[in-house]
């Protein structure tokens, strides 16, 4: 029977991580704060209205308060949603920096200020990209879907599972193959625990070993919400049929 882990030195865990340097906190969360999104108020909604903005070299947006937990005092209004627009450029400049899938788990300090260029601050804020619209034949990015992510909130997250060590996997380099089951985990965790990414290492699998849920190290304050815990996240699987030892003929 395959096993969770193979390690002549051990169990082996696989190990929240974060694009930083390795000696902050294990469970430091990861908040893009060089990014400050500046948006701009959108008193009018409409077809005719986003493709103006669009033109103007704008996208479309909403940032409402997801409060999945009423419990919690928080600041925000949620029966308000901010309707605005972002700038095309900022946008894709954050986009090109952080990447996909990771930008929708990661926090963006938020500023609406009056109009575009102005100095006068209406509103700020940290917030989480939940939903990316973009047009289904040229890929354009049509409009955005923000949440606030102020400390103390409670959020859904999908966060994405990257694997490392597939360069030095005794498995893989028997010819086996990588089965990604899982390549996002949902979680619903504290904003400012929210994980970056998942990495999952795979340096000491063998054919047949999987890694399983239960083997993820996460931050203490995130519950799963993912179904069906037993599902592994990742197995080794042989891609090839052993010969069968030689009989006499």
């Amino acid at each position: 029977m395959a096993n969770r882990w193979r390690s002549a030195g051990g169990n082996l865990r696989a190990v929240l991580q974060h694009p930083s340097s390795r000696q902050q906190a294990p469970f430091q969360s990861f908040s893009a704060l060089y990014h400050t999104i500046q948006a701009i108020p959108r008193e009018c909604t409409g077809n005719r209205v986003s493709v103006k903005d669009r033109a103007q070299g704008r996208i479309p947006a909403v940032v409402f308060s997801q409060e999945l937990n009423p419990s919690t005092t928080t600041v925000r209004s949620v029966s308000k949603k901010h309707l605005l627009t972002t700038e095309r450029k900022q946008i894709q400049a954050i986009l090109k920096s952080v990447e996909l899938p990771f930008f929708c788990s990661t926090r963006f300090p938020l500023q609406i200020r009056a109009g575009s260029g102005s100095s006068d601050l209406l509103e700020s804020g940290n917030v989480l990209p939940i939903k990316i619209h973009r047009d289904e034949e040229s890929g354009k990015i049509l409009n955005l879907v923000f949440v606030w992510a102020d400390e103390g909130s409670q959020l859904k997250v999908d966060v994405p599972v990257v694997f490392k060590g597939e360069d030095v996997c005794p498995g893989l380099k028997k010819g086996g193959h990588l089965n990604k089951i899982r390549t996002t985990l949902k979680y619903l965790c504290p904003a400012e625990h929210i994980p970056h990414k998942i990495e999952v290492d795979i340096s000491k699998l063998d054919i047949g070993d999987r890694v399983f849920i239960p083997d993820v190290e996460v931050h203490p304050s995130m519950k799963l919400l993912s179904k069906n815990e037993t599902m592994p996240i990742c197995k080794i699987v042989a891609t090839k049929l052993e010969n069968p030892e030689s009989a006499g003929v």
